[in-house]
């Protein structure tokens, strides 16, 4: 769990992810066309990623991707979108220091 914890405050915004989970290259691409600079971690492409898959489902998010945004976890796809829709997402990333508009 500490290694999420250190993994998730490194950027603004971080996503733990799989290169083959196309929820995952949906939500990273949403936030690279809000021009984010987000810090993603190929969990399929790390030698621990696993381990790492288990403490994001023991730290709520039993799902990929897990987004953290100001270091508090967000959620997943599911998340990240209503609070787009509800258009409450931009706001919270302008907090966090991920976006200035």
């Amino acid at each position: 769990m500490e290694r999420v914890t250190n993994l998730a405050s490194e950027r603004p915004v971080v996503i733990f992810s799989k290169s083959t989970c196309c929820m995952c290259h949906t939500i990273k691409t949403l936030f690279n066309e809000f021009g984010v600079n987000v810090a993603v971690h190929e969990l399929d492409e790390m030698p621990r990623g696993r381990e790492i898959e288990q403490a994001l489902s023991r730290f709520g998010c039993p799902t990929l991707p897990a987004v953290f945004i100001g270091g508090e976890l967000v959620g997943g796809a599911n998340e990240v979108m209503s609070l787009h829709l509800n258009r409450s997402l931009i706001p919270m990333l302008q907090r966090a220091g991920a976006l200035w508009v």
